[in-house]
């Protein structure tokens, strides 16, 4: 028991190290998208793809691995593990660009379009409460420093990976009865 533990835990890794991998090379089309718009509709199939590549390595892992076969449980876990490494692995950039290539370029892009949008005078669109509070938001978070931000980004990645492995291991459980 202990050695499939184990081996389970390797391959999260590897697997993990792919996912971290597809994480850093969509994350790249981020800053750049704020300036270049295809480059942000990259980033953004790149997210909506995320689960469907999470899927297909758990399910590549129990195919090539475990011969087809893996309980509801298994599943989970080995997806969630493989979404912990790879947002170990992607915080290592988060943290690369934040510390030094970002200079608060992002949150700027942010609060401009916001003055922007409260400039417009587009009905619907930021009345003067809620650009207050995109402003306050915005504050809070460009006092952060890089690895509070870092550490901030690897939760929700654990977090929201940990929510779709749940889906990913409905759609991947075999058992000897199922096939």
């Amino acid at each position: 028991m202990k050695e499939n533990q184990n081996n389970m835990q390797a391959y999260a890794m590897q697997y993990g190290t792919f996912m971290g991998i597809f994480w850093i090379i969509k994350f790249i089309f981020f800053p750049l998208g704020l300036y270049i718009p295809i480059l942000e509709f990259i980033f953004v199939v790149g997210t909506i793809a995320v689960p469907f590549y999470g899927y297909y390595l758990t399910r590549s892992y129990r195919d090539k691995k475990l011969n087809g076969v893996i309980s509801f449980g298994q599943a989970w876990i080995f997806a969630t593990f493989m979404f912990m490494f790879a947002g170990l692995l992607v915080s290592v950039v988060h943290y690369i660009y934040f510390r030094f290539m970002d200079n608060g370029s992002i949150l700027s892009y942010y609060q401009n379009f916001v003055t922007t949008l409260s400039k417009a005078n587009i009905p619907g669109y930021p009345t003067k409460p809620m650009a207050d509070q995109l402003t306050q938001a915005i504050a809070i978070v460009s006092s952060l420093t890089p690895i509070q931000l870092v550490m901030q980004l690897l939760s929700q990645n654990v977090i929201y990976g940990a929510l779709m492995a749940l889906p990913i291991a409905l759609f991947v459980k075999k058992s000897k009865k199922t096939l």
